[in-house]
């Protein structure tokens, strides 16, 4: 019996519709109510605020209240990580079509065209992705199943810190699987729910957002892409690029040398990423690459 009967989609892992509430978000966002799926434990956002609206300029100038860091303020900071990240997929992928799914400015993905790739964004803000588009960067203004890419098309497909924010996964993951090479490779960054950072915060966790709508696990991940003609996985609890880069990345914030003891901080939430308790890390900071049959 589903107890939120408008919460019409089911289960992306076990195409169930078995909802139960988890409970109400004490954090920032608080209030937002949290149900979880019976059989696999996929937490989802239910009711939600109208997505569309979320996504306006103030948004990705980082003046409304739910807001996205303007990438274009530290570009030269933001490039360590975007460069060291282009470095760790070409140990996998060298060259290719590569597809960057929430592109916004499109700042990753000129370091991805500096890497050897041919790029291709999608966004969904007509702001963001004119801005790209006039930069001379491809993106695609609309959803990734309004662009209609051919089959089996790009080498690579990252969505950093967007697969929790989409709305029909099923149908996503499938579009994704279709769009991709064989071989080819699947980055999706987002928060791992089996990490004790979410656990032990619960309701408080910071990861609860307006605009977040699904929340993931490397174990439901990996068995909803396995169901997908994905056979291949590497996970990197924490992230997928060398801390040397986080550390550059954090000075575009700085405002005086004090600022710098922030990298005690940021190197010891690193290091606890690696470290495991009970099976399952300390963090749930997480970066999973999927390679498709």
């Amino acid at each position: 019996m589903n107890p939120n009967p408008s919460l019409s989609e089911n289960c992306p892992l076990d195409q169930t519709n078995d909802w139960r509430p988890l409970y109400t978000t004490t954090g920032k966002y608080s209030g937002l109510s949290i149900v979880e799926c019976t059989h696999c434990k996929l937490q989802a956002l239910f009711p939600r605020p109208n997505q569309k609206e979320l996504y306006g300029q103030d948004y990705y100038q980082g003046k409304a209240e739910y807001t996205y860091i303007d990438e274009r303020e530290n570009k030269k900071f933001f490039q360590y990580v975007w460069k060291a990240r282009v470095r760790n997929i070409k140990k996998f992928v060298k060259t290719g079509n590569f597809l960057d799914i929430g592109s916004s400015f499109g700042g990753f993905l000129e370091s991805a065209r500096d890497g050897g790739f041919s790029v291709q964004g999608v966004e969904i803000s007509e702001y963001a992705s004119h801005y790209a588009n006039e930069n001379g960067i491809p993106t695609f203004n609309g959803s990734l199943a309004e662009a209609k890419f051919p089959n089996n098309h790009f080498s690579v497909i990252t969505m950093v810190e967007v697969i929790e924010h989409i709305e029909n996964p099923n149908l996503f993951f499938k579009e994704l699987t279709r769009i991709l090479k064989p071989g080819g490779l699947l980055l999706l960054q987002t928060a791992n729910f089996d990490g004790w950072q979410a656990k032990k915060e619960g309701p408080n966790y910071h990861y609860y957002m307006p605009g977040h709508v699904f929340y993931y696990t490397d174990r439901i991940l990996k068995n909803i892409l396995t169901n997908l003609d994905f056979s291949r996985f590497v996970s990197y609890f924490g992230v997928d690029f060398p801390l040397l880069a986080k550390l550059q990345k954090s000075r575009g914030s700085f405002k005086n040398w004090k600022d710098y003891l922030q990298w005690l901080r940021i190197s010891y939430y690193h290091f606890q990423s690696k470290w495991k308790k009970n099976g399952f890390p300390l963090t749930s900071s997480y970066v999973l690459y999927a390679f498709k049959k």
